[in-house]
């Protein structure tokens, strides 16, 4: 079959793989939109090194075993190939995520707009504290299917976890790429972080299992919470 004639960087695009090709100085010179959301999470000299350290010893490719984790981001494998002296390319194979354990019981759960729920959880954290708070959002995320007693106690106990800092920044935005199976069903992702310059983790334990009872992957650092929302149609 010819395929000199068809054009492959679309395919690569719609790759929800990370793929970057350095230049054998580390400049780059082509990566997808997967990757472009990575590098807000790790630097570009960090992922040069790797490609460096994991080439094969002649030119050709190599797939590599381990584990890479940048915040939500979660790798188990990676391919680093050249061709010539001049450019190495990287892939980066996302961790698969696990199918939900256990079925929720969908038409209990009420549709929520996750923007209005935020905001009012917010407001109410603003009645009992004075730090100074900044949010980024998605106010294009669907609304969704999801027990809003518990996320409320959920969004609750986070904000808590920062109430000593001086500022605490939150956004929420779309895992372009991510999925997770609820019910047999894909669903998109949506991930909530809160950042500050530290935090209390003595609620820790039941911000893991009000996280775990709503389905949500929780990711708990010494400065941030992370919730990734799976978006219930």
């Amino acid at each position: 079959m010819n395929t000199t004639s068809i054009n492959f960087e679309s395919l690569v695009e719609w790759d929800n793989s990370p793929v970057i090709l350095f230049s054998h100085k580390g400049k780059i010179l082509y990566l997808n939109q997967a990757a472009e959301i990575l590098f807000g999470y790790v630097s570009q000299k960090e992922l040069f090194d790797i490609a460096v350290s994991y080439a094969p010893k002649y030119f050709g490719y190599k797939t590599n075993s381990l584990t890479l984790s940048y915040d939500a981001f979660v790798f188990h494998a990676i391919t680093v190939g050249y061709e010539n002296e001049e450019e190495i390319s990287l892939r980066l194979y996302h961790m698969p995520r696990a199918t939900s354990p256990r079925t929720i019981e969908t038409d209990r759960l009420i549709d929520t707009d996750i923007n209005l729920l935020l905001e009012a959880n917010i407001a109410l954290f603003k009645t009992k504290n004075n730090n100074t708070l900044t949010l980024l959002a998605d106010h294009d995320l669907p609304s969704f299917k999801i027990d809003q007693n518990n996320f409320s106690k959920l969004l609750r106990k986070s904000l808590n976890a920062f109430k000593a800092s001086d500022s605490i920044h939150i956004s929420l935005k779309l895992l372009i790429g991510e999925h997770l199976f609820i019910n047999h069903k894909k669903e998109a992702i949506a991930q909530l972080t809160i950042h500050a310059n530290g935090r209390y983790t003595d609620s820790d334990i039941e911000i893991k299992a009000l996280s775990e009872k709503s389905q949500i992957k929780c990711i708990l650092k010494e400065y941030s919470i992370g919730l990734e929302i799976p978006l219930i149609q």
